[in-house]
């Protein structure tokens, strides 16, 4: 399977699922929905570290690519995270320097961080074998994500891409609307910060470094992969399953209704 670093690399648009309900058993059945990857979101979902590392192995199973987000400032579990064998970690609330820099610590072996050695479930599960092998590639084969949410991560945005480290900006529309409004209203879709979102992208894509998103209604992500983002998260578990029972309903009335 191609990595996700190289999938992105080469242009390809990326749709992962967000996943709350922290069961493996779960995970299996969103990875098998068709998504190109899986993330496990412990910010506002249900996850924690015993469900990320029993979820990763059916995403890898499906052929999918496993991505976390950690909590606030859990940079620690970016690393653990990646020793579980996740191809991507998203770090929300990056709002300063500090925080960019941290965050692309967690994520490198020295001397380029402060990893600690340590891929006991990663490199098993990756199907490959050999410590140095491991260490030689490991700068290409996973992905750091900051994500930018509010006014001062906008405004520095520039200096958190120029980061050693940090592969990405991941955009959460639905804080930077918060941010946007002064706390007045959320709307991920508030026509007055898509030009803004639109910079993000342009601005990441000029540093060479890849642009993600996360799409609360699916119809947006056309428009947001003409303004350069290639990674797109939609929906939870809630969703796809109100959204395919919703269509089973229509059809088994629809069934009824024809007959009577």
């Amino acid at each position: 399977m191609r990595r996700l670093s190289e999938r992105l690399a080469s242009g390809e648009t990326v749709l992962t699922a967000w996943s709350a309900i922290p069961d493996a058993l779960t995970v299996e059945a969103v990875a098998a929905a068709g998504f190109d990857a899986v993330t496990l979101d412990m910010q506002h979902g249900g996850h924690h570290e015993d469900s990320v590392l029993r979820s990763i192995t059916p995403i890898l199973h499906r052929g999918r690519h496993p991505i976390v987000r950690i909590p606030v400032g859990r940079f620690d579990m970016a690393s653990r995270a990646l020793d579980f064998g996740a191809e991507a970690v998203i770090a929300p609330m990056i709002n300063s320097l500090e925080d960019a820099r941290r965050f692309a610590a967690a994520v490198a072996y020295p001397p380029r961080g402060e990893r600690s050695w340590g891929p006991t479930f990663a490199l098993p599960r990756s199907g490959e074998s050999g410590w140095q092998n491991w260490l030689d590639t490991a700068k290409g084969r996973t992905l750091a994500f900051a994500m930018v949410e509010t006014q001062e991560a906008f405004e520095l945005l520039d200096e958190i891409l120029a980061v050693e480290g940090i592969d990405g900006i991941f955009v959460g529309p639905s804080d930077f609307s918060l941010a946007w409004t002064e706390g007045k209203a959320i709307d991920p879709s508030l026509p007055a910060m898509m030009e803004a979102i639109s910079r993000i992208a342009d601005r990441t894509r000029a540093a060479g470094k890849h642009a993600a998103i996360y799409s609360v209604d699916p119809a947006l992500v056309g428009r947001f992969r003409d303004m350069g983002f290639s990674l797109f998260a939609f929906g939870n578990e809630y969703a796809y399953i109100a959204h395919g029972a919703a269509g089973m309903i229509a059809k088994a009335k629809g069934g009824v209704g024809e007959r009577d």
